[in-house]
């Protein structure tokens, strides 16, 4: 077995040891042995952002004359290697950690500070760039953990927003080619007056768009970046016009439209807006679950079930039973959505249990917003790919149970009346006959009489209504 060389460093706290290759340093290692907690570890998306402020602050500072512009230059190579994903394998704080991110924010000092260090030709440990003095120069945890959050989840929204749009348009799509199959409407899973099942779907596609705009609105509340905070808000041992520079240098450094904050002490205190944000796909997410429910329900059977719609057989569905297809996709989108929701109320109870000048709950809010977003990008994309896009109708089925349903009825309500109505849906079910026939056999017998005109109907008035039932999807009176 070959023994892992080590390497000693001394912080404010003593020695501590570590690995001699590991480009993190002690209080990252500190962090490491004191939180083995989840295995879990810190999201690309959080990497990436806080990187982009480390290399941000660099060029910043070299700017204003406050660092030198050679560690400033090995600063800014380190950090660009980080944001390539180069270094990931170093980051190895557990989410669940010491509060506010002081482990995440030095395991990203020490990896960038040990690096540009080995630039100038220095060993690890050597810090000829150091942790807190360069790397985190005019910065702080408290500052630069919110920024990053902000930052990892900007980072994502394009390809999220991409994501919600194709599952619209590819329901959308469906709505169009299912829009001449009437069938039976249910509510409260009981027999109900017909609809399109284009229509059923084009309410899918309009309620996922809508959730698509409430997204997008949320994120604008994250473009607001409160960099230069430092530890409260004031922007002690920060220069007067870091701020408003380092959000145009992160701007710059990433594409992304960002602001400057307009009150820092907010920027510092609330979770407001990540936890907007996380709220928005947590609606997403209780949509999905409606639509996938539906699916499961539409597609029961087929034997003994709605069987009106049939979704592609992707996989095997039982070990025992030959031949069983299950619904595996909406299966799979209920299981990724109640994570999300999960998810979310973590963040929500997390934002509220900010105190003061500093919410120490972020590094869970953090994981969990990156979290929402990767399952939410993946189980949006195979739901739309494979069940939404392969999905097709049953139109048979579908206009059998339509032909059975009493509550058609419900068109002969300006005619008969309502109390009439309810007696004819009496008759035909306990007789298990169609309304039509019951009606048409009732207005021949001259027995049905108009609620208002006090005169006979006619056989002709009942088949004007119920001989084409599409004309019952279109709304108004059917005449």
């Amino acid at each position: 077995m070959v023994k892992t060389r080590m390497r000693t460093e001394k912080d404010s706290l003593g020695d501590v040891t570590l690995p001699s290759d590991a480009l993190y340093g002690a209080q990252t290692q500190r962090a490491i042995e004191n939180f083995p907690i989840s295995g879990l570890r810190p999201w690309r998306a959080f990497i990436w952002a806080m990187a982009v402020i480390k290399r941000a602050a660099a060029d910043v500072n070299a700017e204003l004359g406050l660092l030198d512009g050679e560690i400033a230059g090995a600063i800014s190579q380190a950090a660009d290697e980080v944001i390539a994903g180069k270094w990931d394998a170093q980051f190895a704080v557990d989410p669940f950690q010491a509060g506010a991110g002081t482990s995440q924010n030095m395991n990203t000092n020490e990896v960038i500070a040990n690096r540009a260090t080995q630039i100038l030709g220095g060993e690890f440990g050597e810090y000829r760039v150091h942790p807190n003095d360069h790397v985190n120069m005019a910065q702080s945890t408290n500052d630069t953990i919110p920024t990053a959050i902000r930052l990892g989840c900007l980072w994502r929204h394009n390809e999220l927003i991409d994501v919600v749009e194709q599952l619209a348009n590819a329901l959308a799509a469906k709505a169009v080619e299912f829009d001449d199959i009437v069938k039976s409407g249910r509510t409260h899973l009981q027999d109900a007056v017909p609809i399109r099942l284009g229509q059923e779907f084009s309410g899918y596609a309009t309620a996922v768009r809508r959730d698509k705009e409430r997204i997008e609105r949320a994120a604008e509340g994250l473009r607001r970046i409160g960099i230069g905070g430092t530890a409260v808000g004031t922007g002690l041992n920060a220069h007067p016009e870091y701020h408003a520079r380092m959000v145009t240098r992160i701007a710059a450094l990433t594409d992304l439209k960002l602001y400057a904050s307009d009150d820092l002490f907010e920027s510092m205190q609330s979770m407001a807006d990540p936890a907007d944000y996380s709220a928005a796909l947590r609606t997403l997410a209780i949509t999905m679950t409606r639509i996938a429910n539906d699916f499961r329900l539409l597609a029961s059977g087929p034997a003994t079930g709605l069987d009106e719609l049939r979704l592609a057989a992707v996989q095997p569905g039982s070990s025992i039973m030959p031949g069983k297809v299950n619904p595996v996709l909406a299966e799979m989108t209920n299981m990724a959505m109640y994570h999300i929701i999960g998810c979310d109320t973590a963040v929500m109870l997390a934002a509220q249990a900010g105190q003061l000048e500093l919410n120490v709950m972020m590094p869970v809010i953090a994981h969990n917003l990156f979290e929402m977003m990767q399952v939410t990008i993946g189980a949006l994309n195979a739901f739309t790919t494979k069940c939404v896009l392969l999905v097709s109708a049953n139109r048979a089925k579908a206009e059998s149970w339509l032909a059975r349903n009493a509550i058609i009825v419900t068109a002969l309500n300006p005619l008969i009346g309502y109390q009439a109505g309810a007696a004819l849906v009496k008759e035909a079910l306990a007789a298990n006959r169609s309304i039509a026939e019951v009606a048409m056999e009732k207005a021949a017998a001259g027995t049905l009489v108009h609620v208002l005109e006090n005169r006979s109907i006619t056989t002709q008035e009942i088949a004007d209504v119920l001989g084409d039932l599409r004309k019952l999807t279109d709304g108004g009176i059917v005449k």
